[in-house]
C-alpha cells in the first residue's frame, strides 16, 4: 500500500553544512531532540541512520552465531577475572 511517509522529502542545507530532518520522519524513526546520528556514505547517496538502527543491525548480523544457554559475556568476565588473578600471582 502507498505511504506517503515514504515518498522522499527536499531539504536544503544551510550555510554551516546542517540540514533539517522533516518532522514526520523524526517521530517515525524515535529522532529525538539531542540525538546523535551516524552519517556514512552509501553507494550512491549518503545514509543517516540512528544509534538504535545501528545497534540493531549489529545484532542482527551476529544473531547466527548467538548459542542458546551460552553468555559469551560471562565468558569474558571470567577471562578477565582469571587473567587479573594470574597478574596479581606472578
Amino acid at each position: 500500500m502507498f505511504n506517503h511517509s515514504d515518498l522522499p522529502s527536499r531539504v536544503r542545507v544551510d550555510s554551516a553544512g546542517r540540514i533539517v530532518i522533516p518532522a514526520e520522519f523524526r517521530s517515525r524513526f524515535h529522532i529525538d531532540p539531542g540525538d546523535e546520528l551516524l552519517v556514512s556514505p552509501g553507494p550512491d547517496a549518503l545514509e543517516v541512520r540512528t544509534f538504535r538502527q545501528v545497534v540493531r543491525q549489529a545484532q542482527a548480523a551476529f544473531a547466527p552465531y548467538r548459542v542458546p544457554g551460552h553468555s559469551v559475556v560471562d565468558e569474558l568476565l571470567r577471562d578477565r577475572r582469571e587473567e587479573a588473578a594470574r597478574e596479581y600471582d606472578l
